[in-house]
């Protein structure tokens, strides 16, 4: 039946993509989802309170994405960290999600940050506060990622004061760790990080912490939605350190990669398109390039429309798929930000979503949809 959606009658598929699940191990690249949280809808809190987190199905979700041979990188932006999600809560989900995929054999990376710093802080502020989180991820036996901070940002007078802090936390980590490199349209409070607004200067103190610690690190991941950079980047790299491209906008041509390297991948887009992403990945192991374009292509739309700007509101389309798709029973988000993008937006989530068969029950999507859009006041 057709559903009318602000941008026009849309005709819904009636049959989920269909996707041979092998169990087998993803083998020629690293993968990782960036997981969002579930947040309790039940919960009598305010805005202001700590963010109420559904335990059980945050969890699920995380199980699911690990089912199919996936990564988690969890804690990171995706789990509305500095948007609703503070250091108490995230702290709690790192040991939890830790648990958990001991548990089930998965793979796992946390973010580590300084989002306990809730007011102006010094250098040597931040560094404690990123010693803290260092400490608890690597006590959880999970894998570290250093986040990009807003407090170091506000903190730092140049590159020497990055050098210097970056420096310091590999000397404290036991395992190699991956550094992040989030920009500004993900998190206007990160503007000239690593001490310049002029991105060739940015990178070349970001290769330079890498340079003098490669046996430290693991592998870089850049979020700055610039193919070109990521790739002039991975090509200076240190022998192997590994790019996770976290490039929402052109991931498939990245993962890919060209006769000079490829990048692994540590995305947020793969939150929604898990099963897809590793059904693609195992293409690509087989060496079939052409194969794995064929079938991430196509999802570089939805994703450019989920991340488009203001970047960080991605989080708002995540879970609305995440619901529609059934892995939770409700469209609320921590910190109430289910409202953070328009019904058209929405609508038009679920449109390309659906069209990709992302949906394995597309009769549910499609009554949450309607159920949405009578809520909003779009149906008709």
């Amino acid at each position: 039946m057709t559903i009318h959606l602000p941008q026009g009658p849309y005709e819904p598929r009636a049959t989920p993509l269909d996707l041979a699940h092998s169990g087998v191990p993803l083998a020629s690249r690293t993968v990782f989802s960036a997981a969002h949280v579930v947040a309790d809808p039940g919960a009598d809190i305010s805005p202001d309170d700590p963010a109420a987190i559904d335990w059980d199905a945050t969890l699920a979700f995380r199980r699911h994405l690990w089912s199919h041979g996936l990564g988690v990188a969890e804690a990171m932006d995706t789990a509305q960290r500095g948007m609703g999600l503070d250091w108490a809560g995230a702290a709690e989900l790192i040991r939890r999600s830790a648990a958990e995929a001991k548990s089930v054999g998965g793979r796992i990376a946390c973010g580590v940050g300084t989002d306990q710093l809730t007011g102006p802080a010094g250098l040597p502020e931040v560094r404690a506060a990123y010693e803290e989180q260092l400490a608890l991820v690597e006590e959880s036996g999970a894998q570290a990622i250093l986040m990009a901070s807003r407090a170091l940002a506000a903190a730092a007078k140049g590159p020497e004061d990055y050098l210097e802090t970056y420096a310091h936390l590999l000397r404290q980590a036991t395992e190699p760790v991956v550094l992040h490199w989030l920009g500004p349209m993900f998190d206007p409070a990160l503007e000239g990080y690593w001490g310049s607004a002029d991105l060739d200067a940015a990178t070349d103190t970001f290769l330079k912490v890498i340079a003098e610690h490669p046996d430290k690190v693991d592998g870089i991941k850049i979020s700055l939605l610039d193919a070109e950079r990521e790739i002039d980047v991975r090509r200076r790299l240190p022998s192997g350190v590994r790019c996770y491209t976290g490039d929402d906008f052109n991931y498939p041509e990245l993962i890919a990669g060209d006769d000079r390297g490829f990048s692994h991948a540590l995305l947020g887009i793969f939150d929604p398109l898990g099963p897809l992403a590793a059904h693609a990945v195992r293409v690509l192991d087989t060496g079939d390039v052409d194969g794995f374009r064929a079938l991430l292509d196509p999802t570089v739309e939805l994703s450019r429309h989920l991340f488009r700007a203001p970047t960080r509101f991605y989080k708002t389309g995540v879970v609305f798929l995440a619901w529609l798709a059934g892995h939770q029973d409700h469209f609320t988000m921590v910190g109430g930000l289910q409202s953070a993008r328009s019904l058209p937006h929405l609508a038009k989530a679920y449109e390309l979503a659906d069209r990709l068969g992302l949906f394995p029950d597309p009769e549910l999507a499609e009554a949450r949809m309607r159920a949405l859009l009578t809520v909003y006041g779009g149906s008709r």
